[in-house]
């Protein structure tokens, strides 16, 4: 429920910031992914290695969430500011400048994030174990998702647009 009431404030704001509902619903989409990865993960080792969800584990989703957003709307904000430096050019383009301005930046940061992690999950407590587990799913997945997702919806979304 936390992750629906999330997003639908994650798809208002994103929405009018940019001014078109589409960077909402690619970002929406981008962070579900995540949310069934980690989800997906963590329904596995319940079954196998009998991992529970707790309080925790929605504290980590909702974290992630946040992270994977936070990561799109820097992608959104670096599309939007080369498409009004560049009315004319192909937006396929200017997408695939956008990410590759931005990848090195992304990368960087989710690197120190998952350095800190398994470090924390090596050397942290039991209590904290698969929080930080959790954390660290969500931050590869969030990492992956914000450009090699979030943007190509966008392309997509334009293209059939454009067919219309």
């Amino acid at each position: 429920m936390a992750v629906i009431i999330a997003a639908g404030f994650i798809l208002f704001y994103v929405a009018y910031r940019f001014k078109e509902k589409r960077y909402g619903v690619c970002a929406i989409l981008a962070m579900f992914h995540d949310s069934l990865i980690l989800l997906g993960i963590y329904s596995l080792l319940g079954h196998f290695f009998g991992v529970e969800i707790d309080t925790l584990f929605v504290t980590a989703v909702l974290t992630i969430l946040s992270f994977s957003v936070h990561d799109t709307v820097v992608v959104y904000d670096r599309i939007r500011e080369s498409v009004r430096l560049y009315p004319r050019a192909d937006y396929y383009s200017l997408v695939n400048k956008a990410v590759a301005e931005t990848l090195t930046r992304s990368v960087n940061n989710s690197m120190t994030i998952i350095f800190m992690l398994l470090t924390l999950y090596l050397l942290g407590g039991e209590t904290t174990k698969w929080f930080v587990f959790a954390l660290l799913i969500g931050t590869i997945s969030g990492t992956y998702s914000s450009t090699f997702t979030a943007a190509p919806l966008l392309v997509v979304w334009n293209s059939l647009i454009k067919k219309k």
